[in-house]
């Protein structure tokens, strides 16, 4: 592909648009898909520990709704400040590897930090500890896979292909979490909660070395075909100068933070499932399973869509057939209910997931698709902890979940008047087709 030789003022450099042969796309999707995949299962905030670690707060520590939203609101705490790991992704070259090098010495200490959990005693103290922990090394794996397949969707006008690939692979291993997780919980309580907890520390240990040794592979197909957008020896301060200054990301940034606002989606529905439904744990697992499969068609069609249509009208009528999702539960009166209200509520959010991502993609300046990955992730997180706080409070105090499910819908329509703002440059192309300007222009 062709690139510009001189740098702008502020020290990033032009890159021409370039489409891949489809060979070429699938090697890229491969060697992604399977990193999603391994990251997916070793992250610590939704990977192979999360669920029953969650229900050991919940059974073991008896833990009330707000009790636990409270002690996730504090375990992801690196997240809220993700940006900066994004940052130091665009900015800085571990072991001269650029993004492998990220996989290789931050899969590494991951590793290691979960295998140094694996021998400590089970407390609320170090559950919370670890968490922490986990999460801050994590978090440079996690932006060096985001700013890579950021780049390459901008670069190779494929955004939207990426994103569909982002959603469906990269949920798969949550998805796994939630369906196996939830009936592993009961297995490894019974027992022991120690033991039980230093085995699964001991699982993400070994995942996470196979995402460190997975970033020694340096496959043509994808690195041979990424230009590099940020001048050496530029300055920080002009990068986030450039960050801040790039209009196009604001509309975007909010409508990720309004697609993630869902008050009573996790706690409080946990409770209401459980609680009102009566629900086993297995059957929270179940639930959460066909709600995420139930994605996968509509994911598929974006997949599709995306080059036919132009992301405007994509953005569009994914908004509007997502806002009301969580309405089938208002008329779930019982656990069998339930577990068939999840496939609507899933089948109506995948091509908006698929559409928001895609936008933020198109969004990020040259040089900086991690921070603002990053940046994206540190707010999603933050908007998404406050509404399951915000949900639980509601549903402690109304003592109904109906309230939570206006709540969900007021935010999600809320995202409809937010994409008049968006750039049309962003939105006006399909999958594949050059736009008229770099999406990357101020």
């Amino acid at each position: 592909m062709s690139s510009a030789d001189a740098a702008t003022a502020d020290g990033a450099i032009a890159v021409e648009p370039s489409p891949l042969s489809a060979a070429v796309r699938w090697k890229i999707f491969a060697y992604v898909g399977a990193l999603l995949v391994l990251q997916g299962f070793g992250s610590p905030a939704n990977g192979v520990v999360v669920v029953p670690i969650s229900f050991m707060l919940k059974n073991k520590f008896h833990l009330t709704a707000h009790g636990l939203a409270l002690f996730g609101l504090a375990a992801g705490a690196p997240v809220y400040v993700s940006f900066l790991f994004g940052l130091a992704r665009d900015t800085w070259n571990p072991l001269g590897m650029r993004d492998r090098g990220f996989f290789v010495l931050f899969g590494s200490i991951t590793a290691a930090v979960y295998a140094a959990f694996a021998f400590a005693p089970v407390t609320l103290e170090t559950l919370l500890v670890a968490s922490v922990a986990l999460g801050a090394s994590f978090l440079f794996v996690s932006a060096a896979l985001n700013g890579l397949i950021a780049t390459i969707g901008q670069q190779h006008v494929m955004s939207g292909q990426v994103s569909t690939l982002w959603n469906i692979v990269g949920g798969a291993p949550p998805l796994a979490a939630l369906v196996l997780g939830a009936r592993l919980s009961g297995m490894l309580e019974r027992g022991g909660a120690e033991r039980s907890a230093h085995l699964l520390f001991m699982v993400g240990a070994a995942i996470m070395a196979g995402v460190a040794l997975y970033g020694f592979w340096r496959p043509a197909a994808v690195f041979d075909n990424i230009q590099v957008e940020r001048r050496a020896g530029g300055h920080l301060g002009d990068d986030v100068k450039r960050l801040v200054r790039h209009w196009p990301i604001y509309p975007a940034l909010l409508i990720f933070a309004l697609s993630n606002f869902a008050p009573g989606s996790g706690t409080a529905l946990l409770y209401y499932l459980q609680n009102t439904l009566h629900a086993s744990d297995a059957q929270w697992g179940d639930w959460n399973g066909i709600y995420q499969i139930s994605f996968l068609p509509t994911l598929a069609l974006y997949g599709v869509l995306c080059r036919r249509l132009s992301l405007r009208t994509l953005l569009f009528w994914g908004t509007l057939v997502t806002i009301p999702q969580m309405t089938p539960l208002l008329l779930s009166h019982s656990m069998r209910v339930a577990l068939w209200a999840a496939i609507p509520m899933g089948l109506t959010g995948g091509m908006s997931t698929a559409a928001y991502l895609d936008l933020l993609i198109r969004a990020c300046p040259a040089g900086l698709q991690g921070a603002l990955l990053m940046l994206a992730a540190s707010l999603a997180a933050i908007v998404a902890q406050l509404a399951d706080v915000l949900g639980a409070d509601l549903y402690d105090r109304f003592g109904g979940f109906g309230v939570c499910v206006v709540a969900i819908t007021i935010a999600y329509a809320l995202i409809l008047p937010v994409l008049w703002l968006v750039p049309r440059r962003l939105t006006d192309t399909a999958d594949g087709q050059r736009p008229a300007e770099p999406f990357t222009a101020e």
